[in-house]
This record gives structure tokens, sequence and C-alpha cells, in this order.
């Protein structure tokens, strides 16, 4: 592993890959149910239920790639391999269903969620275990992941003005025309931004030790299932899934309601909505730097904690939001979207810092398996979010005929929109109080590790132009 700081072209070239996945996860979440089921005219319902399950059966694909992870020693790089991998199968399935046409039924929708969700994980779980590996540096990693999900926001950007861009270009162009051009735009900058990571960033050789443990006892080097329910009970792990269970579902239930509250609750039109979105995730460009730089401040828990009370306040006040007023909803809007990036790439950075503890403490890598309970916990979230469509549904919400919607459905939208989230968002703070991985714990680890090591590995000659020497904080490993 590197202890030093990674220049800014070389994270930039490691985000890349960000850019389409994020394009393709936002319309997953928010805009898809709402073409499948307004469109298409599939029932609201089943459409809720198609995402729910498949993704909670996604999450058993975790814990085993994440083993596979843990266990692949390619010349090439365990994680860069599995990233070309999942490129070509996302490509197939976002193709399949963007370019979905009235006519489609549930089991279309299923097969081709099934795939886009399998090549998802492999590329996300392969990318985030990648950055964790990048610096052994405590605010280096905050810095990684900030880059890392700033990508992910400029993705989302990129993806929401679309639908003003095709509108300005093709006049009276529709939902459907819309939903056709993000995929035909996804599909074409996966392989590009993919290529660019894999040429651009070298990936750091796995540091092979004698897998001893804390008490002397020599244990097998190899992930299996077993060590993946063993990390689920450590109690920082824990913490860690619990925040990012509470930052991720938050956010996912305000995305899955966003156009159906702003477009039935405060009377805006789906370009408006869609133009508030875009100026929300700008501001969560400013977020994921506010936050870092705060953690570096006071630590990542506190600056989570801060994040996660903004974000509840702000939330709880969408209900005196004026209807209909563009203007006056910019401010609340900015204010909404600069908490949204802390979650995911603080969590992130601090499970990377327990890698390293977990390391000392087992005498083995468990990067891999980490990254996939990770990712575990962001599919339950986005899995609980969806639900909240069912909810509806047995409200009496009528997705295509507004009309028919029932008042109590109304209300109800409301309520899971503005202040389930807010709720949610306070419970994360909580659990963060009092986390015991402090960044003093975290330098007495890496010097451990440093003496377990032997002497940081020798820096191959791709490593050193994607480097700067990080004289005021080296770090030995």
């Amino acid at each position: 592993m590197a202890g030093g700081r990674r220049s800014t072209l070389t994270l930039a070239a490691f985000a890349a890959p960000c850019l389409p996945l994020a394009a393709f996860g936002l319309p997953l979440t928010i805009s898809l149910p709402h073409y499948y089921s307004e469109t298409l005219g599939l029932q609201v319902g089943a459409v809720g239920l198609a995402f729910l399950l498949v993704r909670l059966v996604d999450i058993g694909f975790d814990p085993i790639f994440g083993t596979i992870l843990d266990r692949t020693r390619w010349s090439f790089g365990r994680f860069k391999g599995w990233m070309a991998i999942a490129t070509p199968i996302l490509m197939l399935a976002i193709y399949m269903l963007f370019m979905a046409r009235p006519g489609v039924t549930t089991g279309y929708l299923w097969l081709w969620l099934i795939v886009v969700y399998l090549g998802y994980s492999i590329g996300v779980l392969a990318h985030t275990s990648w950055a964790a590996k990048l610096t052994t540096d405590y605010h280096e990693r905050s810095r990684i992941y900030a880059f890392w999900q700033t990508g992910n926001v400029v993705g989302m950007i990129m993806i929401l003005a679309m639908p003003l861009v095709l509108s300005l270009i093709s006049k009276g162009i529709g939902q459907q025309g819309i939903l056709h051009g993000q995929g035909w735009f996804i599909v074409g900058l996966l392989p590009l931004m993919m290529l660019l990571a894999l040429w651009r960033v070298p990936e750091p050789k796995p540091i092979e030790s004698t897998a001893v443990n804390s008490t002397g006892e020599t244990v097998s080097g190899h992930a299996t299932l077993a060590d993946y329910f063993r990390l689920l009970a450590r109690p920082t792990v824990i913490r860690i899934l619990a925040a990012d269970l509470a930052t991720g579902l938050a956010p996912g239930i305000a995305g899955t309601l966003f156009f159906f509250y702003f477009v039935r609750i405060k009377q805006f039109s789906f370009l408006e909505s869609s133009a508030l979105l875009l100026i929300y995730f700008v501001a969560a460009i400013l977020g994921a730097m506010i936050w870092t730089r705060l953690a570096k401040r006071v630590g990542k828990s506190k600056a989570l904690i801060a994040s996660c009370v903004t974000y509840a306040a702000v939330q709880f006040g969408v209900v005196f939001l004026p209807a209909g007023n563009f203007w006056l909803a910019t401010p609340f809007l900015i204010a909404a979207g600069i908490p949204y990036s802390a979650g995911a790439l603080l969590l992130r950075s601090m499970m990377a810092d327990y890698g390293d503890e977990e390391r000392l403490t087992t005498g083995v890598d468990r990067t891999g398996l980490l990254f996939a309970i990770l990712t575990g916990t962001v599919k339950i979230g986005s899995a609980l979010a969806v639900t909240s469509l069912i909810l509806l549904g047995t409200l009496g919400f009528d997705a295509a005929h507004a009309e028919k919607s029932t008042e109590l459905s109304m209300l109800g939208l409301q309520a899971l929109y503005a202040f389930v989230p807010g709720i949610v968002g306070l419970l994360a703070a909580a659990v963060m109080i009092g986390y015991p991985l402090t960044e003093a714990k975290h330098a007495e680890i890496l010097r451990q590790l440093g003496e377990k090591d032997g002497a940081l590995p020798p820096v191959v000659p791709e490593d050193v132009a994607g480097i700067e020497p990080n004289v005021a904080n080296p770090v030995v490993t």
C-alpha cells in the first residue's frame, strides 16, 4: 500500500468510472420506476416489488463476490480485472432497460434488473475496494473518497442535465425520448471512463504477510463466507453499517419519491423538477469539500454527525416550501444537497481505516469482504427505499392518473418524503456518537503494521507518477 499523497490527475482518472456508474444509478432508483409505471403502464406496486426483490436477491451476491475478490491475484490487478469484466455486462443490461418500449412485461423488467445489478455490484465493489488500497493515510483516504463521491455527483449532474439539453435540441421530446437519450449516453461513456482508470491509475500490489492473528494463532489467508459473517459481528463494522444504511436510506426514500412529490405536491413541471434536482447535486459537490475539510479538523465521525443533523433539519423544512415557486425552491435544494456527500465518502474512508485494524488483528487482508458488507447496506437501503412506492400504492396512489389518487395517499406522500428521511438521518447521527476508531488510534495501528510488515514495499515505476510525497504526514506500512 502507498502512504503518500496521490496526484490530482490520478484521482480524477480513478473517479472517472463513477460518472457513468452514477449516471446509471440515479435513473435506476428515480426515473426508471417512474418510467415503467407511468409511461410503460406497469402497475406501480408491481414495479416497486420488482425493484425491491431483485435488490434483496442481489445482496446475496456480495459475500460471494467479496470472497472471490479477496482471493483474486491477477497480474493485471484484482480490482482492475473485475472492473473490466463488469463493463460489457453493464452495457448490455443498461441498453435493454433504457430502451424498453410499451408492451414489455414485468418479467422483462425482472430479467434485466437481475443482469444489471450483477454487473453493477461487480464494478462498484471492485472500485470502492481499490480506493481503500491507494493509501494508508487517515486524511488522504477521505480525500480519495471525496474524489470518488464527486465523480458520482458529477455523473448524476450530467444525467440530470440531459432532459434540459435534449428538450432544447428536440422540441416536444417526451419522457421516453429523454430516457432513451440517457441510456445511449451511459452506454457510450462507460467503456471510455473504465479504460481511462485502468490505464492511468496504478493498483498497489497486495502485502502478503504471514496470516497470524494478534494472539499468535495461524489463520487461513483465503477468504471464506464464514469470514464475512465474522466481520459482521465486529462492533466497529456494525456502527459503520448502521450509519451507512441510514445515510443511504434517507436520501433513497426522498429520491424515489422526488418527482412524485415535486410534481404532485409542489406543482412543479417535470423539467422544473429535473432542474431542482440538478441544483441539489451541484450543491453536493460543494458538500464533499466541506465535509472532507471538517473531518480533518474534528474527525470523521463528528463531521458525519454534523452532516446528518443538517440533513434532518433541512428535510423537515421542506413542508414549508411554497408550491410552484422555482426561485424560492432553489436555496432550499442547495441546503438539502450539501449534506448528501458526507455519508458516502466518510463511511467508506472509515471502513478502509478499519481494514487496517482487521489486518493487524487477524493477519489477513479482508478489504473485499469489508466493502462487500458495505455494498450490501447500500442495496438494503435502496430496496427499503422502494417500499415507499409499494406503501403509496396501498394508500391509493395512482402514478399515471393524478385525479385517481386518494387524499390519504397524498398525505402519505408528504410524510414519506419530508419526515421519514429526516428521522432516519437523526438515527444515523446517533449511531456515530462515541465512534472508537479515531485518527490517533489509526496512527498506532499503522505503526504496529509497519513493525509487522518490516518495511514499506518498494514503489514500482508506474506508481511514481501517481503519488505525491507527503512530507508533512509520512506513513510507514
